[in-house]
């Protein structure tokens, strides 16, 4: 199913670069890269490696775990990828990804708070019902 939405995705992008006359600019692109013609290829074919990586491992999660904690693993990357990008390329850190890491770290957090209260109710009802079930006026008369 994934196959179908990345070729339909793929095509959609192809069909927009064409219709709005961008491809006509992807040599000067390739030009003003400042580090060369291979460099930007393999830039191009690391990222859709990378893309292509991150997708398998999102669905895989979803087969396995669930499609919350899916999003949950991915909500989570996004604090840690500017701080990445910070500290290895040297990108400035502006408000808005300032913003974005706030919001993502207090999704993960509320995620594992209500996972956290979940699993108090659980246990809580289940030793109630141990208590009911162990109780001898609720025992079958023979």
């Amino acid at each position: 199913m994934m196959i179908y939405q990345s070729i339909i995705a793929t095509s959609a992008a192809l069909v927009g670069l064409f219709i709005n006359g961008e491809w006509k600019g992807l040599s000067r692109e390739v030009k003003e890269f400042g580090l060369g013609k291979f460099s930007y290829a393999m830039t191009l074919i690391e990222t859709a490696i990378a893309s292509s990586i991150f997708v398998v491992g999102t669905i895989g999660l979803i087969f396995e775990v669930s499609s919350l904690f899916s999003n949950v693993i991915s909500v989570l990357g996004l604090p840690i990828i500017p701080i990445v990008a910070v500290i290895f390329f040297h990108d400035k850190m502006d408000a808005i990804k300032v913003i974005a890491m706030v919001l993502a770290i207090r999704g993960f957090v509320s995620y594992v708070y209500q996972c956290y209260l979940d699993d108090k109710s659980s246990k809580s009802e289940y030793r109630s019902s141990n208590e009911v079930s162990n109780n001898p006026l609720l025992e079958e008369v023979s």
